[in-house]
């Protein structure tokens, strides 16, 4: 059972209202800063409830502090999917992880041996080989029976002759046996040589013998269930921590990961709090302390949760990948990626990634779904803050997978959403609502919006406190002179330190009486949000905190549904806005060793220049975005080679049109390939007689005689064209390219999604 409820909780102290959202980790590699090991204080990172909640029976342990309950008390039933069998985490932990290219799935991964060119097909390599035995023995046999008397002339050549006729006997037949042995080796040379045996056995034989030596009679794996205890150096028995001298806390986490009552989650939430001890070790104690009385349940994220209800991926959690699919074996594909498991982790994702492909081919279900499953649980390891932005019913996740679920349009739903980002600069909030409000729209630019919205909001901040609400927001914008004198008296009535608040009304009074302004439109969009279906929606009255995107300092996980049907302007409008928020939110961190992303399961007119511009700079605030698209039609033209720049991974799915396709292949760019250009000539070489024989067949047959010559050349040719991309990519395939934040790259790899 899963402990904290996700649903309407009312008193200050749930978890789901953000209480407590800082954690333990490593320093900062940017700022130096480490995570606080020690039990967290109360943050006010996620905002209460929207509005009060019908009472309803919770589940046990709902609404209960993590430090309230007993370790015994919050032990989960164990996840729905087990790393490897054997002992709970012992066998996981064991794997090996040895460092790979970009993109490949590390755990268990068995590197693939050097490339050879001129390496043959197995079928070939078996025949060779069987028919290299054949003629081995029957040379054996024919020596053997003495049908090849050549063979025995050296052994006359090396012996005396009295050895074979009155001499030794003894002695010849024992030369006999030698001379026997050495014709057998050489046989055995030349006929291996020529049947290529020596790579029979590397390629089949060899694996063969040391999976048989490695494998474990029983069945049971390598470490039997009933194994007493854990090697010194083992993952699993906390090495670092023995070797800094706690070992009792190394003892203790040794037995909850054999004993069953610790998970991969739990794994790595206690080893990211290790890394922070790590940082400053003079938190040694209060780490050993906090393991002590907790065991498995240290450090548990603020909701009590410590896995998700369902997984719908494969995950490690030691590397925080999540597996994708598989590469085939095929030529199209990079040698080192051919057979292999494609994996997406932090490190890529921080260059943001583009999933492109048409309704029905899997790019929710087989890519953004797994990403937002794979940030979840790292998110309760205390790793992560991940956004998801959808449609309802998108298929994202259950609502017990996540901390805040925003049901934008929905009067049941609990929590709300801060228009203004929970800013409280006005600058800054007009910048973030422009870059909505204005969109993809050519005239409106977004600074001009930004500079009407600042000389509204401005004045009302001083004058009220607050930000206006949207319909307040509206009428200002449309130029309401009941809402212009009302908010006009209210400056004057603030005193002295209104006069650049009325010096702003001033101005904005005077530009709305010029051609082209732009307070009109800023209305029009905002009467978007002004609906009966929004009715108590971004509330800015200060009742109540909506979330913002302010909380992505703690690890949250948060769903936002967006009411894409009968308000599909309204949610692109939203989305937009959240995109910005993101963005601004990000960059703005002071702590920025939490990896943070924002996924957008449909940013359908979502990007502008501006936030492509944004999306680039993530990558250095260890942060960034998914961006999923059915087509890149839905981004402007002049856009879209600019976002398949500024991402570093790039997602094509089976059933993409060729206009799509010329983008990805400009993107991927050419590779230098060897050619090989085939002529057939009429042949007139040879005699009469040959020149004869080529007449008749040509008489009987129809087809003249020709003459092949064969031109190899090495020319650039895209990696994959836009009619591959559209026409040979197979139903449940994807052609990805990856990039880390160091700037390795991967070609375009071809995988089948779900493998």
């Amino acid at each position: 059972m899963e402990m904290g409820s996700p649903h309407r909780r009312q008193d200050t102290e749930s978890p789901r209202r953000g209480q407590g959202i800082e954690d333990a980790g490593p320093a900062d590699p940017r700022t130096g800063t480490p995570d606080p090991p020690g039990p967290p204080p109360p943050t006010p990172g996620t905002p209460p409830p929207r509005r009060p909640a019908p009472s309803r029976p919770e589940p046990y342990g709902a609404g209960t502090e993590p430090s309230a309950v007993a370790p015994s008390q919050a032990v989960p039933p164990m996840p729905l999917r087990a790393p490897t069998a054997g002992p709970p985490l012992a066998d996981w932990l064991r794997a090996p992880r040895p460092e790979a290219q970009p993109g490949i799935w590390r755990c268990g991964h068995e590197p693939r041996p050097p490339e050879e060119p001129d390496r043959i097909d197995g079928r070939q390599l078996l025949g060779g080989a069987a028919l290299a035995l054949i003629l081995g023995l029957l040379t054996w046999s024919l020596f053997w029976n003495d049908y090849l008397p050549f063979l025995t002339r050296p052994l006359v050549w090396f012996t005396p002759d009295h050895w074979r006729t009155t001499g030794d006997r003894a002695a010849f037949s024992v030369a006999v046996r030698i001379y026997q042995f050495l014709i057998a080796a050489l046989m055995t040379f030349a006929f291996g040589r020529a049947g290529r045996w020596a790579e029979v056995w590397r390629r089949y034989c060899a694996p063969l013998l040391k999976k048989a030596v490695t494998e474990d009679p029983s069945g049971r794996g390598s470490s039997g269930a009933s194994a007493p205890s854990l090697a010194a150096d083992d993952r699993a028995a906390w090495p670092e921590v023995r070797a800094a001298g706690e070992h009792g806390a190394a003892d203790l986490l040794a037995a909850e990961a054999l004993s069953g009552r610790m998970n991969d989650v739990d794994y790595a939430r206690i080893d990211r709090a290790w890394q922070g001890v790590r940082a400053q070790p003079a938190r040694l104690p209060d780490f050993a302390e906090e393991v002590r009385q907790r065991g498995a349940t240290a450090y548990v994220h603020p909701s009590g949760t410590r896995d998700l209800p369902v997984r719908a991926a494969h995950h490690d959690l030691v590397t925080g990948q999540v597996r994708l699919g598989a590469a085939p074996d095929e030529k199209r594909n990079p040698y080192a990626y051919r057979g292999t498991a494609i994996a997406l982790e932090p490190s890529l994702l921080s260059t943001s990634l583009l999933v492109v492909g048409p309704s029905g081919a899997g790019k929710t279900r087989k890519v953004v779904r797994p990403v937002v499953e794979a940030l979840s649980l790292q998110a309760l390891a205390r790793r992560t803050a991940v956004v998801a932005v959808g449609a309802s019913g998108a298929g994202l996740g259950p609502d017990d997978a996540y901390d805040v679920v925003i049901k934008i349009g929905d009067p049941d739903s609990v929590y709300d959403l801060d228009l203004y980002g929970g800013s409280t600069d006005p600058d800054e909030a007009a910048a973030v609502l422009a870059e909505a409000l204005a969109g993809d729209e050519a005239e409106a630019d977004p600074r001009r919006v930004a500079t009407v919205i600042a000389q509204l909001i401005g004045p009302f901040r001083i004058a009220h406190g607050r930000f206006p609400s949207v319909p307040e927001l509206r009428e200002l914008a449309d130029g309401v002179p009941v809402a212009l004198a009302s908010l006009r008296e209210a400056c004057e009535a603030a005193g002295p330190s209104a006069g650049a608040a009325l010096r702003e009304l001033d101005a904005r009074e005077r530009q709305a009486t010029r051609p082209g302004d732009l307070g009109a439109v800023v209305a029009d969009r905002l009467a978007l949000l002004d609906r009966p279906a929004f009715a108590g929606f971004f509330d800015a009255s200060g009742r109540t905190r909506p979330f913002s995107m302010r909380a992505i300092d703690h690890p949250l996980r948060v769903r936002v549904d967006l009411p894409e049907r009968g308000h599909s302007e309204a949610s692109r409008l939203l989305a937009r806005l959240l995109l910005a928020q993101f963005c601004a939110s990000a960059l703005a961190r002071k702590d920025q060793s939490r990896f943070v992303c924002l996924v957008l399961d449909d940013a359908a007119h979502t990007l502008t220049a501006s936030s492509v511009r944004e999306i680039q700079r993530l990558r250095s605030a260890h942060a960034g975005v998914v961006l999923g698209l059915r087509t890149l039609d839905d981004v402007p033209e002049q856009l879209r080679a600019t976002v398949l720049a500024a991402v570093g991974c790039r997602v094509a799915l089976s059933g993409l049109s060729t206009w799509d396709g010329e983008v990805f292949a400009q993107a991927w760019g050419r590779d230098w390939v060897e050619t090989e250009d085939i002529t057939h000539a009429p042949d007139f070489h040879g005699g009469l007689v040959t020149r004869w024989v080529r007449g008749i067949r040509t008489l009987f047959t129809g087809v003249r005689a020709t003459a092949k010559s064969v031109t190899v050349r090495t020319v650039q040719r895209e990696r994959w064209s836009a009619s591959d991309l559209a026409n040979d990519v197979p139903p449940g395939h994807a052609v990805l390219s990856l990039m880390t934040v160091r700037g390795e790259r991967t070609p375009p790899i071809l995988a089948k999604l779900g493998e």
